[in-house]
């Protein structure tokens, strides 16, 4: 029976974590997508954002990868017809457990009229806080020579701080994956990505 259990911690423990859905909201009219075509695209940081870090390249070469295989050309940026500015927000967020449904308590008492020794103990089955990361995408895609928005798009996630697919090496590729798939996209609809 010990080995059963064992055996089904162990496998429960080398199972990967599911990745939760992202969530996927894009805009852009039919002319800006016709001007749009599938021209030379510029993957930069977004203004305000540090395109220097090493965290912030992750996410510029896992939309740059979406980009290729929607088959943009790639440029730099004085040469691109669009540049493709990528925002990143990821923020962790602490919550506190609900007290778990079960309580222990021990309680006696001993002596005789009006006396008495009370003893209590109590147990919080609930656990400590929760962590989890929430996580947004957002890239603008821009006509270089006007400046003028052609597609907008954001992509949403929120994992538990400590799972693998948190991790910036995971989430940027898969963020990065939902937010062009099915590239334009139906424009103001928010879809679920699994």
């Amino acid at each position: 029976m010990k080995a059963r259990a064992l055996l089904a911690a162990f496998a429960l423990a080398a199972t990967p974590a599911l990745a939760a859905p992202v969530e996927v909201t894009r805009f852009h009219t039919p002319d800006s997508i016709t001007t749009l075509g599938r021209s030379a695209v510029a993957v930069v940081a977004a203004p305000g954002m540090d395109g220097t870090s090493l965290e912030m390249r992750v996410w510029l070469e896992a939309v740059g990868a979406e980009l290729a295989a929607l088959r943009f050309g790639s440029a730099t940026p004085g040469a691109a017809d669009c540049l493709a500015e990528v925002r990143v927000e990821r923020e962790v967020q602490r919550t506190e457990r609900q007290r778990g449904p079960v309580s222990v308590g021990v309680g006696g008492s001993t002596g005789g009229w009006n006396s008495g020794v009370g003893l209590g103990v109590g147990f919080n089955l609930g656990g400590g806080p929760r962590s989890r990361v929430i996580t947004r995408l957002s890239v603008t895609i821009r006509s270089r020579a006007t400046g003028q928005a052609l597609w907008e798009g954001r992509a949403d996630n929120i994992e538990r701080e400590k799972a693998r697919v948190a991790a910036v090496d995971q989430a940027a590729p898969r963020l990065a994956h939902a937010l062009f798939s099915g590239f334009p996209g139906t424009s103001g609809a928010t879809i679920t990505v699994k």
